[in-house]
């Protein structure tokens, strides 16, 4: 007997600050596998330990990162700024990850939403999936809310690149509580190709609360590399002027954070207080902990809600960063309204 078919999934995901669209790719990619499609992930940031992706296969471009929240320096791994080489090199690699699994279905994550230095590595993906026969369907996946383009002719140029080479944009959000034009005003001129999706969380384990892990513990939790020192940093200062100060406080540090920051991070932590990288067991600490105190990101926003937990978002606001401050305003509003 003939095997079902599988169909072939390819998902580029550029992660150049945190780990937050890597995550929810691999989030993503486990259900598309349950779905029955063979995923290949393809993976433009930092390499992530412990990242849970069953069986999907994995690629690793040589990996380059942002110094800041305004992409406009890309670094190797040691630091260096990175060449044209370089992005000749990722360019090559993409391009002969298509060549290879010739998937049915190309996802990009944010792009074209997303910085614009990675066009000349996107695009040239995108036409090559256009040009096979028969052709990929091209799909965009990403949040609720954008942040709004640097520049005016930003946004045209979004939607023109939509129109020309993508069949879908999923949104994973709920057009109810956050509609797609409330932060990107054309989006009426894609409506044909928008889809909401609901949100995408990982549920805590059913074991998560039977276990004890973590139990009444406070997690002070911060995935995005650089910005996540100052709220980690914060939590010390707080410790000491709470109520709960006598509690265990477990502060974890994504692994975007840079290695001399952590080891700042642990030795500055007074009796009481655990620093530690994230670690897989999260969702059970995050079930069972009494306060989360974290950034108003969507992977962390819908992992506190789906656990029931209590929570004090603390939304990132620097430079153009509107997006964590309107979510945590969307989402207390709402629990307000139902509560």
């Amino acid at each position: 007997m003939t095997a079902p078919h599988q169909p072939r999934a390819l998902f580029c995901v550029q992660h150049l600050l945190g780990i937050r669209y890597l995550k929810r790719a691999a989030t993503l990619s486990r259900a598309m596998e349950e779905a029955g499609f063979a995923v290949t992930i393809v993976s433009g940031g930092k390499a992530v330990p412990g990242l849970d992706i069953e069986t999907a296969d994995f690629i690793q471009l040589a990996p380059m990162r942002s110094t800041d929240k305004h992409f406009a320096i890309m670094l190797y791994d040691d630091d260096r700024p990175i060449d044209d080489s370089y992005r000749l090199e990722r360019r090559d690699r993409l391009l002969e990850t298509v060549a290879r699994v010739t998937p049915e279905l190309i996802l990009t994550e944010l792009i074209p939403f997303g910085p614009r230095h990675l066009r000349p590595e996107i695009i040239p993906l995108l036409v090559a999936g256009r040009a096979q026969s028969p052709r990929s369907a091209i799909v965009c996946s990403v949040r609720d809310i954008l942040v709004a383009p640097s520049k005016p002719k930003r946004g045209p140029e979004m939607v023109a690149t939509i129109k020309k080479y993508y069949d879908k944009v999923l949104i994973h959000g709920d057009q109810d509580l956050v509609p797609f034009e409330k932060t990107f005003p054309l989006a009426g001129e894609i409506a044909d190709r928008l889809a909401y999706t609901g949100y995408i969380v990982d549920p805590p384990p059913p074991s998560a609360t039977t276990n004890g892990l973590g139990r009444n513990v406070i997690i002070v939790s911060a995935d995005d590399g650089a910005l996540s020192d100052p709220l980690l940093t914060a939590a010390f200062l707080a410790r000491g002027n709470s109520r709960p100060k006598e509690a265990t406080w477990r502060l974890l540090a994504g692994p975007s954070l840079a290695d001399d920051g952590f080891q700042r991070l642990r030795s500055l932590a007074p009796g009481g207080v655990i620093v530690e990288r994230a670690r897989a067991e999260c969702t059970a600490l995050l079930a069972n902990c009494a306060l989360s105190i974290s950034r108003g990101g969507y992977n962390t926003t819908m992992s506190v809600l789906a656990a029931k937990v209590r929570a004090v978002i603390a939304p990132y606001a620097g430079g153009m960063k509107t997006e964590q401050t309107l979510r945590a305003g969307l989402v207390t509003a709402r629990l307000s309204a139902v509560s």
